[in-house]
């Protein structure tokens, strides 16, 4: 088979992987810092892939063809990440990452030498205390996918997955941001998280958290995530057991301690291996990506349409489109979340095939169904709507019958009712942010 053939294939199984994931996460897919909303996952992960499947097209044109000019937006990128996929393998995902990637040149640039996939596991495995190796597995940066290596270790007290993975975040962008801020306690239970500035400019976060956020399984995973100034990204993730998932827990806590695991990270040779990765075309014109709702708005806004007789005891969100609230009526906790978005019109046939249309040209789709399908007797009642127009303006809002993303329920149902999830999502006062 043709390298190129081959490549594509091997980016295709890769895509595919992360949409079919798309439908399974979606429920939980704000562990890590992002996308934040849960209405159908059918349907949405529908949609994903529908749009997915473009860009995939758009990206092989501007590689292969030699098309200028074309600009790939990753669509629901932080949707995709969960801190199940190392934080920046999403984006990293997670995030951490799987967002699209921009097309790529056919080779690094000129003064960068390559690095093969065995140089990274003996890079890695160098930089490890003394112990056994097993099941390796890495990728260089010939190719267009990003550089990556991962294999079992075991220091003497226990096998254990570590996996790295590099890449490019733009410096100073919101991915960049999100990539090292810790993540909300609400939707990513956690023990330990740090944010810290380097001397050289550098973010890094440590994180000390769990592979299933509700614990069934106490699968312990402990990351860092490394920025630079000029956005090389490097992240590193081990657990307590010999794989991510599916495998028993093999030792009280993973291998290396944070300050081992910033000793691996900031390693200088990440640097230029990120440097040697092929590097993005500059296209001469960028499409302007559509707006973004600043999340401090959305949140200060579905804190004034909550009714009365519902008390506020927590609340968050993210930089942008996603806030929540969680709120009790005396009979328990209850989480409200809402996620505001631009530019959705291409998907509206899936999203809202079979819902009502109204006078006005609105669309509404209304679903009851189950949270997060790990935690037995979840219950999630949503209200997704869109706005008349071309900006494809949508505003979705759910409510469910436990206080936290992972938590166990706390009451039969949500603290609003349907009725009362409408009259959000349909106010006035989103259109304010159009």
């Amino acid at each position: 088979m043709p390298e190129d053939q081959h490549e594509d294939q091997h980016e295709e199984q890769y895509e595919e992987q992360h949409a079919d994931a798309f439908e399974g996460r979606l429920a939980t897919a704000l562990r890590r810092t992002g996308g934040g909303f849960d209405a159908d996952r059918a349907a949405l992960a529908a949609a994903g892939r529908a749009r997915g499947r473009r860009l995939k097209l758009r990206r092989r044109a501007a590689v292969l063809g030699g098309v200028a000019g074309v600009a790939v937006v990753g669509v629901g990128g932080a949707l995709l990440a969960a801190p199940g996929d190392a934080p920046g393998s999403r984006r990293p995902a997670a995030a951490a990452t799987p967002s699209a990637a921009p097309a790529v040149s056919a080779s690094p640039s000129p003064a960068a030498r390559e690095y093969t996939g065995d140089e990274l596991l003996r890079t890695l495995k160098d930089l490890l205390p003394g112990g056994e190796f097993s099941q390796e597995e890495a990728r260089g940066t010939e190719g267009r996918l990003p550089p990556s290596a991962r294999l079992v270790y075991d220091d003497g007290k226990g096998a254990a997955a570590i996996g790295l993975s590099l890449g490019r975040v733009e410096p100073g962008s919101q991915e960049a941001r999100e990539t090292t801020r810790c993540p909300d306690e609400a939707f990513v239970p956690h023990d330990s998280c740090t944010t810290s500035r380097l001397p050289d400019g550098s973010v890094l976060m440590l994180f000390q958290g769990y592979e299933y956020p509700d614990r069934r399984v106490d699968t312990k995973r402990w990351v860092a995530e490394l920025v630079t100034p000029e956005g090389r990204h490097v992240s590193l993730s081990e657990w307590n057991a010999p794989a991510e998932k599916d495998a028993a827990v093999s030792r009280p806590e993973p291998p290396l301690s944070p300050e081992q695991l910033k000793e691996v990270v900031t390693a200088g040779v990440w640097r230029a291996v990120v440097d040697a990765m092929p590097k993005p075309h500059e296209p001469p014109t960028t499409p302007s990506a559509p707006p973004r709702a600043p999340g401090e708005a959305v949140g200060e806004t579905l804190a004034r349409l909550l009714p009365e007789d519902v008390k506020v005891v927590g609340k968050g969100g993210q930089e942008t489109e996603y806030a929540y609230a969680v709120v009790d009526d005396g009979q328990g906790r209850s989480l409200v979340q809402v996620n505001v978005q631009h530019g959705m019109d291409d998907v509206a046939d899936q999203l809202y095939g079979s819902g009502e249309p109204l006078p006005d040209g609105t669309r509404v789709a209304a679903r009851r169904g189950t949270g997060d399908d790990r935690v037995a007797g979840t219950v999630m009642w949503t209200v997704d709507t869109m706005r008349p127009g071309t900006d494809g303006f949508r505003v979705v809002v759910s409510a469910f019958n436990n206080g936290a993303a992972y938590a166990e329920p706390t009451r039969d149902t949500p603290a609003l009712t349907m009725e009362e999830l409408r009259r959000i999502a349909l106010s006035p006062e989103w259109d304010t942010m159009r």
